[in-house]
């Protein structure tokens, strides 16, 4: 087992980082990689290079393919952000756009269709959200959010689905508040990631 937990979040004092500390000894003895995206600098433009890679399948640049090499380390992904407009932040969606390419995590092509091809690892989700629960159930944002992650991007490259686990209203709680949710949230992704069989 090995998980690679991937943060997009510019602050390192922010409530992602701290989630991200607490996971990372949560899962303890599993070992586990960090994607910091704003400390290391990922670009998630993609550009004319990007798209050739997408086309064509096997030439990818250089930072794409050094976070496959990381990806294929990992038995489990974890994607750790804050909520922004009912969504990932551009740096997440640029990560998935760059890296979960056509040839790499899946292939597609007229003539046969498509074929996923990251079977071997299962994702889990840590969204950190500003809005409470109740809303985002009364306005339909957490199953949005669940369509477009879980089913656009997690089912269509054959991963497994793991646990997602919200934390709610992340800038409104009391220290204590935030404090139990980050605890149950860790909990819940933590406890899916130990329970996994050994292959």
């Amino acid at each position: 087992m090995h998980a690679l937990l991937v943060a997009a979040n510019p602050d390192p004092r922010s409530l992602t980082h701290y989630v991200l500390g607490r996971l990372e000894a949560a899962l303890q003895p599993v070992p586990v990689e960090i994607a910091d995206l704003s400390e290391e600098g990922f670009d998630p433009r993609f550009t004319a290079a990007d798209r050739r890679a997408y086309q064509e399948g096997g030439t990818y640049p250089a930072d794409v393919t050094a976070e496959h090499r990381r990806l294929e380390r990992a038995t489990d992904l974890v994607l750790v952000f804050p909520v922004y407009w009912w969504s990932m932040p551009a740096l997440l969606k640029g990560w998935i756009d760059r890296v979960f390419v056509n040839g790499w995590a899946f292939e597609h092509s007229p003539a046969t269709g498509l074929r996923p091809k990251l079977q071997n690892l299962t994702t889990h989700l840590l969204p950190i959200a500003g809005d409470d629960s109740g809303a985002y159930e009364r306005h339909g944002y957490e199953k949005a959010l669940r369509t477009q992650i879980e089913h656009g991007i997690v089912d269509y490259c054959g991963s497994r689905r793991g646990s997602t686990a919200f934390i709610h209203r992340s800038e409104q709680l009391s220290p204590e508040s935030t404090v139990r949710s980050v605890d149950q949230a860790v909990r819940t992704i933590s406890e899916a990631i130990h329970a996994r069989p050994a292959e």
